[in-house]
């Protein structure tokens, strides 16, 4: 079969494209099969799984792990044999605060939200092929919905079945969420927050710290809309605070500079607060295709074994 061009690889298009596909169950499958895909063809295999010893090979073995070096050597079939992963219990948490409804270019950009709800599918199916459990919480100021974590292809559509309705809205406060996963992870597992981090830093820091102590891994999707990281062109600017309805008009021209530095600062106070204590902190802009993210995730499940 010849190779599908990079450029119709669903996990490679832009987020805009990739919305037009359809709801989040096909676009999640498409992203993930060409993925796995482009996995398959590189060198980078991904999965951590260790080889381990060859023995014969049997009708039905997958071909892609026959052996072809003692083929030529011995004229038989052998196939590689891993070593079987630990299954790893993970918690995917979704901020569906009204910030992470806003989008800079609506109708042209999908919102935070749409991005967050797509990368936790597409990440939830990853976990499930690879034998993982997997569970799933949404928050703003509390919970608002849950999925224990199980296994399986019906744990995958159940989940599914959560993200589809949620909405942005409330206020956001992930530490009550980050404590109630931490009281509940009664084995060693990893937790996936998927927010844009317009929350209470302190308190944030403190819930992640704690869930980090407990001896459970923490990976941190900092999720940031293009148009956040620059003020728009015009010369007058409204500010709107869509969690407390605040709002703040100004000269673009004025404030450009100290924009600029502050967001800049902003996310440099997130690295410094999280990463020397061995929480990954990932910035991923929603204008880029889903597989940047999912490969920042490959690598740390990796690190797992």
């Amino acid at each position: 079969m010849p190779p599908i061009p990079p450029e119709r690889r669903p996990d490679l298009l832009d987020p805009a494209t990739l919305a037009q596909l359809g709801g989040i169950e096909l676009v999640a499958r498409e992203v993930v099969e060409g993925f796995l895909m482009g996995l398959h063809r590189s060198p980078h295999r991904g999965f951590s799984a260790e080889f381990a010893e060859l023995r014969a090979y049997q009708p039905g073995d997958d071909l892609r792990y026959i052996d072809w070096r003692m083929y030529g050597r011995s004229d038989r079939y052998f196939v590689k044999q891993f070593e079987e992963e630990t299954n790893l219990r993970a918690y995917l948490l979704l901020d569906v605060s009204s910030s992470m409804g806003w989008s800079s270019e609506p109708g042209r950009l999908p919102t935070k939200l749409w991005y967050a709800k797509h990368l936790a599918a597409a990440m939830a199916a990853i976990l499930i092929r690879q034998g993982d459990t997997v569970g799933l919480s949404a928050f703003h100021e509390e919970v608002v919905t849950r999925v224990h974590p199980r296994g399986g292809e019906r744990q995958w559509r159940e989940i599914v079945r959560h993200l589809e309705p949620l909405q942005a809205e409330g206020r956001t406060r992930p530490h009550t969420a980050l404590r109630e996963i931490a009281s509940r992870l009664r084995r060693r597992g990893l937790v996936i927050l998927l927010s844009d981090m317009l929350v209470d830093a302190e308190e944030t820091r403190t819930a992640l710290h704690f869930l980090r102590h407990r001896g459970h891994e923490v990976l941190v999707f900092h999720l940031i809309d293009p148009g956040e990281r620059e003020l728009p062109p015009a010369a007058d600017a409204r500010f709107f605070d869509p969690e407390t309805d605040a709002e703040l008009r100004v000269r673009t021209a004025d404030v450009r500079e100290a924009y600029r530095d502050a967001v800049r600062d902003a996310i440099a106070e997130w690295q410094r607060g999280l990463v020397p204590h061995g929480i990954d902190h990932r910035v991923t802009e929603t204008d880029q295709p889903l597989s940047r993210a999912l490969r920042e995730y490959l690598r740390k499940r990796e690190k797992l074994g």
